[in-house]
């Protein structure tokens, strides 16, 4: 079974919890890409923002779009 804890720790005492965890091996810094927003879905929300402010007739309510996904 896996718990999630919250945690709060020092400012004067993080970096050096953080790189005797490192040395452990029980932590991994990712660098910021692995969680940055790849190029191609940028371009896809500006390609659908354009469409729909130029075709406002085409959107749905947030209630209509989850009754949708429901039903499909």
């Amino acid at each position: 079974m896996s718990l999630t804890y919250h945690i709060i720790i020092k400012k004067e005492y993080a970096s050096a919890v953080i790189e005797d965890l490192q040395k452990m091996d029980a932590l991994e810094i990712l660098p910021d890409e692995a969680y940055s927003v790849p190029q191609w879905q940028i371009d896809e929300v500006r390609r659908r923002k354009a469409y729909y402010q130029a075709h406002p007739e085409e959107l749905m309510s947030c209630e209509a779009a989850l009754k949708q996904i429901e039903t499909d």
